[in-house]
């Protein structure tokens, strides 16, 4: 296929036109936008081998009822943040090593497209209520992460095609939205979509601009960033048609907790949301953005609007160049999509009316609970007697100096945070405004609610702060606390200690309200088990109200000189908020605040960090160590003997296997680090662990939320057979491997589940599991374990878990492998069991493509790439 011209200004590119597939007899005008993205891509990245005609025909011939079989593509680039992507920086620091043993430049190891690594997700919020907390809570985040931090600073100056942005600067997406994405990527004089996958399954953020990208786990990322082509199952695509236009006074976090709850309804798991329609043009590009970066709520893989005139408006006031804004137009226009697709086929259309929102929160644990505010008391006193059985309870404390009142239902965390809401500046203005009326009425939130805002960027905060409304929240206490995911991620800081010894010791059912996108009990804080999400606005009033037993709509908020003060008293007009976004919201600010990047955070720039294109490691580091998962080639031969290390029920998530939250002094990876004269107060979590395997390894299956039915043990334990003895995972893990024994893992159904996560898969592995068999596979995890040379198994239908009557005595053999691999061949399953007797199971690889096998073959994607790098140069 050969590229067609496109003349745009002064500048001819060429491009590879979707029109001139009608000529071969395929019908491109029925597609939706989605799918003309990927089809693009499977044309200019046609090569007979990794993608092939068949992934082309898939596409062109896109059947929206029954889409099959899956394709290849290549992303133009990638995002990380700093907990998922300091391990992949470690695996291409561990390759250089390993390149230079080999005799070769280790500089012929460096991501193949763009990698941009934001350091966003490390940061808490200990202080807080005062302008001096940003500065402190910073300096005490790059106290805590020192060692990642100075690895990540050499990564900067060693590899090509990587940048990182230092902590401080903002959150992942908004930087990505604001700045990163350009819709249009150029290679010389091609262009071409942009496409891209980040290691946060919130990159959907960037659909609200018309770029199709997805998050996903650290290896598929890691696949991306070496250039290697990501397989995804041919999707359906949803059409969502939105018509009407948003009352006075909701917000984009209203529609979007609306729309969160309307597709949760609608089967939309792994598929391709579309948003269509005359209601879109009624939503800026921050609007779109907001409803896109919830796509992981209501389960799809993309949530996409079109590139619009909206979206061009977008660039021009972020301050993208001129010549670029025109090439995405002409580029768009030249593929038939500008302003979107009219006539698409659809797997399925819905409809959906703007103009029914009203404003709402999600709460009290989940993000698709939708409710109107005037239902959240009562969904809150149904929370309390699920939890507690009896009335609201309330006590007195004390707290700067004051005796409060305080109870179950009151407001303890209000946070403006998460890249959902703190992207869009008319959420922000319209906090701000709150913010102002409520300081000129000289009301304040009680004592007890801890009160902060972390913006998404420099730029959201610097447009509140020439608009002068920065100074009001500033009087709520919603002082800037960082510029970070904070609140949403868990990351909330303490409590002020008179709240949390009330809350422990009389039982108190506290709540929380920030502008996230995720609630689950227990996930902002592990002592406040209620959290509803609401739009940032409704956050400083119900700080000001300061409980959520109060019906919002109808009583009043707090009392000014002893009159009531209700909610309509201190809402903004949207003529308000619109003209204040007019007159502050100019590309100045986002072209001066991205400019001097290198510049806001002098403590980076005051961090040491060592230099050269070889890491040195140190071996008292316990941040970051040299990955072990380059084996090399491996013998592929039948499995003789294996033990289980578990035997597992169905829907075992990917929370379950990577280790993730604090690290205590009973884990198997506490002991490790105690070892090490670490303190327990030094612990940390998995998250900021991530670079070192010996930590990862050990909290691998130490999850307490599943079961083992291997003596129906909590999750982290198991038995070591032929003893059948009770150990850790991990111990018993280590006593095969000394024994020489395979390992295998058997499942039910859905196995690996959730969000996808590498150790998830680089757990096991290093564990030293061999082959995982189950009922069904969700899809990313099954294609991470291939990935990390793990042999995924999938038992035929009729078959369970259950019904071949496991207790974990038992041996396997795996007949068939000796043979060669190859997707979807047919091994048998021979059982040993402690009685003699012998039964044999037919199933199939869940190998789904060759390029699969051969990762397997070489122990791995990474030892794959690295030998393909090697060998080209």
């Amino acid at each position: 296929m050969q590229p067609e011209r496109l003349v745009v200004g002064s500048k001819t590119y060429r491009y590879f036109s979707l029109k001139s597939l009608e000529k071969e007899g395929y019908d491109i005008g029925r597609l939706p936008y989605s799918i003309r993205v990927l089809l693009e891509n499977v044309m200019r990245n046609l090569d007979g081998k990794d993608i092939t005609k068949e992934h082309l025909e898939r596409l062109a011939r896109w059947n929206p009822k029954a889409p099959e079989g899956e394709v290849a593509i290549k992303v133009s680039r990638v995002i990380m943040q700093d907990y998922t992507g300091v391990p992949a920086v470690v695996d291409l620091a561990t390759m250089r090593d390993i390149a230079v043993k080999m005799g070769k430049d280790p500089t012929v190891i460096n991501p193949q497209v763009p990698v941009d690594l934001i350091i966003d997700h490390s940061v808490q919020v200990d202080f807080w209520g005062s302008r001096e907390a940003l500065r402190k809570n910073l300096e005490l985040e790059i106290q805590r992460n020192k060692e990642r931090y100075r690895f990540l600073k050499w990564a900067q100056q060693a590899f090509k095609n990587f940048r990182v942005f230092p902590p401080g600067t903002g959150i992942i997406h908004q930087v990505n939205l604001e700045y990163l994405a350009k819709v249009v990527m150029t290679e010389g004089d091609l262009a071409y979509f942009e496409t891209l996958v980040g290691m946060d399954s919130h990159t959907t953020m960037i659909n609200g601009l018309g770029v199709v990208g997805w998050g996903v786990g650290g290896v598929e990322a890691e696949a991306a960033m070496l250039g290697e082509p990501i397989t995804i199952r041919v999707p359906r695509v949803i059409g969502v048609h939105l018509y009407g236009e948003p009352r006075p006074g909701v917000t984009a976090t209203d529609i979007v907790l609306a729309i969160t709850e309307f597709l949760r309804k609608i089967d939309v798991v792994d598929a391709f949301v579309e948003f269509f329609g005359e209601g879109v043009r009624k939503l800026s590009v921050p609007d779109r953005a907001t409803i896109a970066n919830m796509a992981p709520e209501y389960g799809s893989t993309v949530g996409l609007f079109p590139v619009d005139e909206n979206t061009l408006s977008y660039l021009r006031i972020t301050g993208r160049p001129e010549e670029l804004i025109a090439l995405v137009k002409k580029y768009y226009e030249a593929q038939g999509v500008f302003g979107g697709v009219e006539g698409a086929e659809y797997s399925q259309v819905v409809d959906f009316d703007l103009s029914s929102v009203e404003r709402n929160v999600a709460g009290p644990t989940l993000p698709w609970q939708r409710r109107a505010l005037s239902e959240v008391p009562k969904s809150f006193s149904s929370f309390l007697q699920e939890r507690k059985k009896r009335s609201r309870k309330v006590v007195e404390i004390e707290i700067d100096g004051k005796r409060v009142q305080f109870g179950d239902g009151d407001v303890v965390i209000a946070a403006i945070t998460s890249c959902t809401n703190t992207s869009n500046p008319y959420l922000l203005v319209a906090a701000g405004l709150v913010a102002k009326r409520a300081v000129e009425l000289g009301i304040r939130p009680p004592p007890y609610v801890k009160t902060s805002f972390a913006p998404g960027s420099r730029a959201a905060a610097e447009i509140l702060e020439r608009s002068g409304l920065q100074k009001y929240l500033d009087e709520l206490g919603f002082h800037v606390v960082a510029y970070g995911c904070t609140t949403c991620i868990g990351n909330s800081g303490p409590l002020p200690e008179p709240v949390a010894k009330a809350i422990k010791e009389h039982d108190i059912l506290a709540a929380a309200v920030l502008s996230g996108n995720r609630n689950f009990e227990a996930r902002v804080h592990p002592d406040v088990r209620a959290a509803y999400l609401a739009s940032p606005p409704l956050v400083v009033a119900y700080a000001l109200a300061g409980t959520v037993t109060k019906d919002l709509e109808r009583e009043p908020l707090a009392y000014s000189s002893g009159k009531p003060v209700y909610l309509k008293d201190i809402w903004p007009r949207p003529e308000e908020v619109n003209r204040i976004v007019e007159e502050w919201v100019n590309p100045n600010v986002y072209i001066e605040k991205y400019s001097k990047t290198g510049e806001l955070v002098p403590e980076w720039n005051a961090l040491e960090a060592p230099a050269g294109m070889l890491y040195q490691w140190r071996a008292d580091d316990t941040y970051i160590q040299p990955s072990p998962l380059f084996e090399g080639e491996v013998k592929i031969a039948d499995i003789v003997g294996a033990r289980p290390l578990l035997i597992l029920g169905d829907s075992i998530t990917t929370d379950h296997i990577s280790p993730a939250g604090s690290i205590t002094a009973d884990n198997p990876a506490g002991q490790y680090l105690l070892s090490l004269g670490v303190k327990p107060s030094e612990f940390n979590t998995f998250g900021a662990r991530r670079g070192n395997w010996q930590v990862m390894v050990r909290g691998t299956f130490s999850s307490k939320g599943y079961k083992n039915k291997i003596g129906n043990l909590d999750g982290g334990l198991t038995i070591k057979f032929p003893e059948g003895k009770v150990m850790t995972v991990y111990d018993a893990a280590e006593a095969y491997k000394r024994e020489g024994v395979p390992m295998i893992v058997i499942a039910g159904k859905n196995y690996g589940a959730g969000s996808s996560r590498d150790w998830a898969a680089k757990g096991p592995k290093l564990l030293g599991v061999r082959v995982v068999i189950a009922e069904s596979f969700e899809r990313i995890h099954r294609s991470n374990l291939t990935m990390v040379g793990i042999i995924p198994i999938q038992l035929p239908p009729g078959v369970t878990v259950d019904s071949l009557k496991l207790d974990g005595s038992e041996t396997f053999d795996i007949i068939g492998l000796s043979e060669g691999l190859a997707p979807g061949k047919e091994v048998v399953v021979r059982i040993h069991r402690k009685d003699g007797r012998v039964d044999e199971v037919k199933a199939r690889l869940a190998i789904y493509t060759w390029a699969e096998v051969e990762y397997i073959k070489h122990g791995g994607i990474l030892p794959y790439v690295l030998n393909k790098l090697l060998k080209s140069k």
